[in-house]
């Protein structure tokens, strides 16, 4: 007899029963059960009662763009707290952290080509550029320094640079890149993942060949895939030692551009075309670095065809003004927290924990919209829908959304070595025990399609039958493969479950992460009901099973760097 589907789910954790016990109690499939009852009553509240575009245009066009230390990352943060105990979360606070540097923020920007013929030029200003001194207008000069990835090229061609060009920008409005290629488009700016790209994204990656990181020689790929695999390798030691030295190289430019005191500095966008510009870097968060001239970064378009008029000598005049802010009222930051405490009904967990992140900060071309106000907005939305529905939880649910993460995960580690574990010696709190599990989303609009297991195949049998009930909304695969460059890697690497989602990419990588285009209008609302519910039953079955997630081995202390 052919059963429908609604039946075998119902019947799912009596079969699951059925199996007997594993060994390992961790894996007893009695364990890895999943309550639908309350799973209908989630779903129901995130797609008939959704707030959760109500939250994200509180956070993107209210508080955006929320640059860690700036007033629109105090604004979100106010808001997102006020919020929170409205619901009745308790705990809710802002909780510091530090140092982290000073702030920046923009308050105008106008740029406009006047001759040969008006027209209106799209750009932003440049993160810790200071502003105009009024309105700047003239004929740009070249001088062009070619970009490099490797840092030894990069340092070379700009001791290279300063040599030719010392003594010659003051004053000058200044063209500081080549021209830049604009090329037709090879890949579609909207995508979601095929059926055959999720089997491809479920299979274990080849083990990666050993690296030798204390080779003097060694050189960092240029191609991003072989990159970002390359720094998923890289011990802490190296990898702070590639932040100094990008940081020194970084400043050596700065420094000397500030010592010529040009009035103004253009890039082009480092990518992106069609209006679409993702800026270069220009200063830094450290108040003791030198602090650049005056630096926007402009769509490759209108760079490129001022940079053509100049190199044929026409006459070309361009008008710009901007008024930047730089905020040095406290060099800490802060994380907002709250909770919704567990009852722990006689099982003696109720001092557990189960914690869901998302950074709260952005970076500052964009309003920050789907990088990350979409994760914050649908981890805020998971909180509202546990309340609303009053389910009773064994474990405290705990919400974090972090600072600095744009800078390196700042909020998140300081947090972890507070709360949990120092990275660095391995040195446990008492804390260390109770988090059952840190569930983080950070990857867009996108609609959750699974999640990365980070290497722990424990959680498989956990989270498959977690998902079931999410298959016909497109949530299937559970991928052994590590995910980098968000917050739940200072969970992981203190050997924590921390788990971040598999989502459809959609436009993340083409047109909004790192944008002006990471605004509101960007988002897909569906998505981030989807996520909510999801995430919402997820936060549910691990805070109210018997057992605490599964977790890998505890990790030794990372290598010192060799002398």
């Amino acid at each position: 007899m052919k059963l429908p589907a609604l039946t075998i789910l119902a019947l799912l954790p009596c079969l699951l029963l059925a199996q007997g016990p594993a060994q390992d109690p961790a894996l007893n499939p009695a364990l890895n059960t999943v309550d639908l009852r309350t799973v209908h009553r989630i779903k129901h509240e995130a797609f008939k009662n959704s707030q959760v575009m109500d939250h994200l245009f509180y956070l993107v066009d209210v508080h955006g763009p929320r640059l860690t230390g700036s007033p629109g990352f105090q604004g979100a943060a106010d808001f997102a707290v006020e919020r929170m105990k409205k619901w009745g979360l308790e705990n809710v606070r802002q909780e510091k952290w530090g140092p982290f540097g000073q702030g920046w923020s923009y308050q105008r920007f106008s740029a406009h080509l006047i001759q040969p013929r008006y027209e209106a030029l799209i750009g932003v200003p440049m993160a810790w550029s200071p502003g105009t001194k009024g309105v700047v207008k003239g004929t740009p000069i070249l001088a062009p320094l070619k970009p490099h990835r490797i840092l030894k090229r990069r340092e070379a061609a700009i001791d290279a640079y300063i040599k030719k060009y010392r003594g010659t920008l003051g004053g000058k409005i200044v063209m500081i890149r080549p021209l830049k290629d604009v090329n037709p488009s090879d890949r579609t700016l909207y995508h979601r993942y095929s059926g055959e790209e999720l089997i491809r994204r479920a299979e274990a990656p080849a083990p990666p060949p050993p690296i030798r990181f204390d080779d003097p020689e060694l050189e960092i790929p240029e191609d991003p895939e072989k990159r970002r695999n390359f720094f998923a390798q890289a011990p802490a030691w190296f990898q702070r030692h590639y932040r100094d030295e990008r940081r020194r190289v970084q400043n050596k430019l700065n420094k000397f551009l500030a010592d010529e005191g040009p009035l103004l500095v253009i890039h082009p966008a480092s990518r992106g075309d069609g209006g679409t510009v993702f800026p270069p870097r220009a200063g830094t968060r450290f108040v003791e670095d030198p602090v650049p001239p005056p630096s926007i970064a402009m769509t490759p378009e209108h760079y490129n065809r001022i940079f053509r008029l100049a190199e044929k000598q026409l006459p070309v005049v361009v008008e710009v003004e901007t008024q930047t802010r730089f905020h040095r009222r406290t060099l800490d930051s802060i994380n907002v927290i709250g909770e919704l405490p567990g009852d722990g009904d006689g099982n003696g967990n109720e001092d557990e924990i189960v914690m869901i992140g998302a950074h709260l900060d952005s970076v500052a071309p964009g309003l920050g919209a789907t990088d990350n106000a979409a994760g914050c907005a649908v981890m805020m939305e998971v909180m509202r829908i546990l309340k609303t529905l009053d389910l009773r939880l064994d474990r405290t649910v705990r919400i974090a959304l972090w600072g600095g993460e744009e800078q390196g995960l700042r909020g998140s580690k300081a947090y972890v070595k507070e709360h949990f574990a120092d990275p660095e010696t391995m040195k446990l709190t008492g804390e260390h025990g109770k988090l059952a599990a840190y569930f983080n989303l950070d990857n867009g609009t996108g609609k959750i399609r699974g999640v990365y297991l980070q290497g722990n195949d424990m959680v498989r049998p956990v989270f498959k039958v977690w998902l079931e009930p999410f298959a016909d909304l497109g949530a299937t695969t559970l991928s052994i493969r590590n995910t980098g460059g968000t917050d739940h890697l200072p969970f992981n690497e203190v050997g924590l479950p921390a788990f971040q989602f598999i989502q459809d990419s959609v436009e993340y990588e083409t047109r909004t992460h790192h944008s002006n285009m990471d605004i509101y209008d960007r988002i897909q609302p569906s998505d981030l009901m989807q996520a909510s519910a999801i995430i919402a039953s997820f936060v549910y079955q691990a805070a109210n099973r018997a057992e605490k997630l599964p977790r890998k081995p505890l990790p030794k202390p990372p290598p010192k760097r060799p002398e």
